[in-house]
């Protein structure tokens, strides 16, 4: 007979967090994880560019729910239980030693999320952790205080069940089953696709500090811009797709950003430019980039500025400075669709967030059913912000079973 204290379904970063750390709480306990591929920890892997951004060297918990467009107010009591600096040191004492680069974001030393795929199935090797894969749940029933798991071969039995499947419709649908509301989940991290003359032929170019804004709504970000072969991506974008994502699904993803390039207003620009008028009077507007815009992005504005390769400063009429400083403070992009953000699909939607109790991450609706990860109604921005919420609400998950 199949059967288990604990059976925690998915085999991604938070089913293989809270399967560790429930072990290692109560030795006694026998626990599984079931999942549906032939392998684990496949975002594990693909994330940070292979590298694994484990998480985000912000240690104030005010402020790192900032960072989660849906999710914030529930997540600031469970990140006092455990934050940043808890997941640095439950992965430094296993012997994972991780790094903080310029942006805040954190990877392994090693550069490969290897590094902590191997830790993780070190660990549940260490704590007798069975990993069932080929085993994808079709059925969750409750009979009396046993929970019965049906595979398409196999029938499980449990005490306490983990859901942390991520952003599974199917999953999805069978906890809607039993009773739970599921919030329709929708794209939440995604670049923009644009077609435009004045960024076709420059992809790879990046803008370091810009401010954009989505025209006829409240969504504005700012940060670095990269300029792809598609569009549009980088933090600027990213956190607009993020905070944005009920309304831009809304729009179909087709709407108009406005990008302020170097975050002046259009009349303290007008007034430098009339100053580089005098300044720079011989010189050719194009062939020298101003404000610290690399140079090929300023080539294209200038162009589409109407003005010519040739001319010189000391040329320039007024309706071409205005139109310069149009390009450089309120330039219009026309965003048709969107695209994938690497390998990292992330989505806004899953178990609604009244149905759960933070404190300890189980359902309202069931005892000793509880949920961690996506599969909530919990999405970050880019930074390594996802997994700090996969690895928290695991712990807290581990903890109430744990200490059971």
């Amino acid at each position: 007979m199949h059967q288990y204290n604990v059976i925690i379904i998915g085999g991604g970063a938070a089913g293989f967090f809270a399967a560790i750390n429930t072990a290692e709480m109560n030795p006694n306990l026998k626990v599984a994880i079931l999942e549906k591929a032939k392998e684990g920890l496949q975002k594990v892997k693909v994330s940070g560019g292979g590298r694994c951004n484990v998480t985000h060297a912000e240690f104030i918990p005010q402020e790192l729910v900032l960072n989660y467009p849906r999710g914030k107010k529930e997540l600031l009591g469970p990140f006092h239980q455990f934050m940043t600096g808890d997941t640095i040191e439950w992965f430094e004492t296993r012997g994972v030693e991780l790094k903080i680069e310029d942006d805040g974001r954190m990877f392994p030393v090693s550069n490969s999320s290897q590094t902590i795929i191997d830790c993780f199935l070190n660990e549940v090797k260490k704590h007798d952790v069975e990993v069932i894969y080929s085993s994808g749940v079709k059925s969750i029933a409750k009979n009396d205080d046993i929970w019965e798991l049906q595979t398409s071969d196999v029938t499980y039995y449990t005490e306490k069940v983990v859901l942390a499947t991520g952003s599974s419709s199917k999953m999805w649908d069978i906890v809607e089953g039993l009773g739970h509301k599921i919030i329709k989940p929708v794209p939440s991290l995604f670049t923009f696709n644009v077609r435009d003359k004045r960024i076709k032929n420059i992809p790879g170019v990046v803008a370091q500090d810009v401010e954009v804004k989505v025209l006829g709504t409240h969504l504005e970000s700012q940060g670095p811009l990269l300029v792809t072969h598609v569009g549009f991506s980088a933090p600027a974008i990213l956190k607009l797709s993020a905070f944005g994502a009920l309304e831009l699904a809304k729009r179909d993803y087709r709407f108009q950003i406005e990008i302020n390039f170097i975050k002046l207003d259009f009349e303290n620009c007008l007034e430098q430019l009339k100053t580089l008028k005098q300044d720079l009077a011989k010189k050719t507007i194009f062939k020298f980039s101003q404000f610290g815009l690399p140079k090929r992005l300023w080539q294209q504005l200038v162009l589409a500025s109407d003005v010519k390769e040739t001319l010189t400063w000391a040329d320039m009429n007024k309706n071409q400075l205005e139109a310069l400083s149009t390009q450089l403070t309120k330039a219009v992009f026309d965003v048709d669709g969107k695209s994938t953000f690497k390998e990292e699909f992330v989505t806004a939607g899953g178990v609604d967030l009244k149905e759960v109790n933070f404190k300890t991450f189980e359902s309202r609706l069931y005892r000793n059913l509880y949920f961690a990860g996506e599969i909530l109604n919990i999405d970050a921005v880019t930074g390594g912000f996802n997994f700090q919420n996969a690895w928290t609400g695991a712990f807290l998950v581990s903890k109430s079973i744990g200490n059971s």
